[in-house]
């Protein structure tokens, strides 16, 4: 006699769930920028960069309204009975007239050499300092990508004895042998100081790390089977780059981005430190913190308080940008 045979019945896969009729169904795929930002919200210090970013964003917004639009904080008063005054002093009733005290009559901040509202100035300066960044890169990011388009795309088209990629990687290699900082500081003391003038030269002089970024995505994205066949299907040049290439090749400028604004801050500080930047009636945490350069041991809060406040924003940025780094590239995340 034969033994009875044992049924075994198939385990169903983690994946597979029944659907009605008692098809199997699975879950839709996960997109790319839905599997960035779950990977993202994982990273704590990231996230918490990004919440202190927000708030930056929404005090920027805030000074630039209560500062300049409807002047409830006037960083441009002087009471010089009231100067140096530390953090959280109260507003003297006798020495300055009610219209130049501060709201609630408190120097929250202190008040500086002329006896200027710390506060009210920190307010404004997080405003010119967060659009100089943003700008900056905006137009470093606008030159970078279509330099490096144009190299990784029509590379191979030669001007004359040499190709597209090759001149633009020269000089591409060219302004990188430059000191950044240095090349920055000849061209602004050329130019009439302007807050417009930073952020075209900020901008022009930034732009090289997007350009090898984006050529190098575009020499990987054009051997690919959706370019290949838009290409094959008549698409023009400039549909097949903006609509198909850019799009997929955005992700590591977007990083790049996101770190070159925190350097942006700190290159407008720099050249306000040394009397280079923004200049008066504009603050900006740069020049606020050149100010308090020579009282650093007087008044050290006209010192410590731009500095600290340049050191949260530039580190936020960055925990940012590498969580962003991480979340976008497989390779990078941690396990």
């Amino acid at each position: 006699m034969t033994e009875p045979q044992e049924t075994h019945k198939a385990s169903p896969s983690p994946r597979a769930h029944p659907g009605a009729g008692g098809e199997e169904a699975f879950p839709p795929s996960e997109t790319l920028w839905r599997e960035s930002w779950r990977v993202f919200k994982r990273d704590r210090l990231a996230v918490l960069g990004a919440w202190v970013l927000a708030l930056l964003l929404v005090t920027a917004l805030l000074g630039k309204a209560l500062t300049e639009w409807v002047v409830v904080f006037d960083p441009a008063a002087v009471r010089l009975p009231e100067k140096f005054l530390p953090p959280l002093s109260l507003a003297s009733s006798v020495d300055v007239p009610p219209d130049d005290r501060p709201l609630g009559g408190i120097y929250l901040l202190g008040t500086d050499e002329l006896g200027r509202d710390v506060f009210a100035r920190m307010l404004q300066g997080s405003f010119v300092s967060l659009s100089i960044g943003f700008i900056a890169v905006g137009i470093a990011l606008v030159i970078g990508i279509v330099l490096g388009g144009l190299s990784g795309f029509y590379g191979n088209v030669k001007l004359g004895v040499i190709t597209v990629d090759t001149l633009i990687m020269r000089l591409t290699d060219v302004m990188l042998c430059f000191p950044t900082f240095f090349l920055i500081l000849t061209v602004v003391a050329l130019l009439p100081p302007s807050i417009y003038n930073i952020m075209v030269v900020i901008g022009l002089t930034g732009w090289m790390g997007t350009a090898r970024f984006v050529r190098a995505e575009f020499l990987a994205l054009r051997k690919l089977d959706f370019v290949t066949a838009a290409t094959s299907i008549g698409a023009p040049d400039r549909r097949v780059i903006f609509s198909h290439m850019v799009p997929n090749a955005m992700a590591p400028v977007l990083v790049s981005a996101t770190i070159g604004v925190a350097t942006a801050i700190l290159t407008e500080s720099g050249l306000s430190f040394l009397g280079f930047g923004v200049q008066p009636p504009y603050a900006t945490w740069g020049n606020i913190l050149a100010d308090g350069k020579g009282f650093i041991f007087d008044a050290p809060w006209l010192f410590f308080i731009p500095g600290f406040a340049i050191v949260i924003v530039v580190l936020a940025f960055n925990v940012v940008g590498e969580g962003l780094r991480e979340a976008i590239n497989p390779k990078l995340r941690r396990r």
